[in-house]
């Protein structure tokens, strides 16, 4: 998957809170890539970094997968092309939500 480009539909755009977890502030762009398919049974999740106003689609290159050991879906860390991230950089950028996960980033 690392390499692809693939359109997010933003579900929660960045300066959003969380549907059900009021207390959860979206730093980033959180959404789905429309038709493809996870292992939970919705569309595949995917962080948007390096982009910073709030968006409702945005197509970019997937530079890394975070890989979550207690959850039965991966999220994708979509960037603009050519935009370029350390998994440093992007653990902090997705410590919001990936702080309550056991993940690791692969890139």
């Amino acid at each position: 998957m690392i390499g692809k480009t693939v359109t997010v539909t933003v579900d929660r755009p960045l300066g959003s809170f969380h549907p059900e977890h009021h207390d959860m502030y979206y730093p980033v762009n959180y959404g789905y890539v429309e038709g493809v398919m996870a292992p939970d049974g919705e569309e595949q999740d995917a962080y948007i970094l390096g982009i910073s106003e709030p968006v409702e689609h945005f197509t970019g290159q997937v530079i890394a997968v975070i890989h979550r050991f207690d959850d039965v879906e991966d999220k994708w860390v979509v960037v603009p092309e050519g935009a370029s991230f350390t998994k440093e950089e992007i653990a902090e950028q997705v410590r919001f939500q990936e702080q309550y996960f056991d993940s690791e980033i692969r890139m």
